[in-house]
């Protein structure tokens, strides 16, 4: 799910490093200094899952894991996500350099509000409260990011709209891969060690 060089118009992409950068110096005032082994692992993890892609027509499908990422740093997942993205582009060339902030935003945005999503577990009482709302916080941040995709090449030409549509398609089954990734893994981690969870 990334956007690559040339594909956007000027005023989108610069946005987008405008939005990134307010939401990243948010985003890194909250983290605090026991955070950094975590954010580092899962900036890792996110890194090596978007590396892995499966063409399917004019586009192609990787696991995002930013639901997840999300669900197990808060607020500071941006930060995370950012970093991955931009590791990927100077690295391997996924993505472009210009619109390493529309990348960020569509995919570090839904990751904040698979965080929201996640939260609301403490809300509701379920027998499995975790995997629940894991996997429905695993399949946002993908849902959410294909709407954010589908948004940025809409503005930059109606040429890409049928594009636009193939993708949300094409990443139906890694929101429906993610979703039940991330509710097995919210499961396991609530009995394992809560505090990743936010429970102390």
């Amino acid at each position: 799910m990334h956007i690559s060089d040339g594909v956007l118009s000027a005023p989108v992409w610069i946005g987008g490093y405008v939005i990134t950068a307010g939401i990243a110096a948010a985003s890194i005032k909250k983290m605090k200094t026991e955070d950094m082994p975590k954010v580092a692992v899962m900036t890792s993890a996110f890194f090596v899952a978007s590396l892995i892609h499966i063409p399917i027509g004019p586009t192609s499908v990787h696991l995002i894991l930013n639901g997840l990422v999300g669900m197990i740093l808060g607020p500071v997942a941006f930060v995370s996500i950012m970093v991955g993205l931009i590791l990927q582009a100077l690295l391997f060339q996924h993505g472009g350099i210009t619109t390493i902030g529309t990348n960020s935003v569509m995919m570090g945005l839904p990751a904040l509000a698979a965080y929201g999503v996640f939260n609301l577990r403490q809300r509701f009482h379920f027998r499995s409260n975790e995997a629940i709302f894991g996997a429905v916080a695993g399949a946002a941040g993908v849902f959410l990011g294909t709407i954010i995709l589908a948004m940025l090449l809409v503005t930059t030409g109606s040429e890409f709209i049928g594009v636009a549509k193939y993708a949300a398609l094409a990443h139906l089954p890694v929101m429906i891969i993610e979703g039940i990734m991330t509710g097995f893994i919210a499961s396991f981690l609530m009995k394992v060690k809560p505090e990743i969870l936010g429970r102390r």
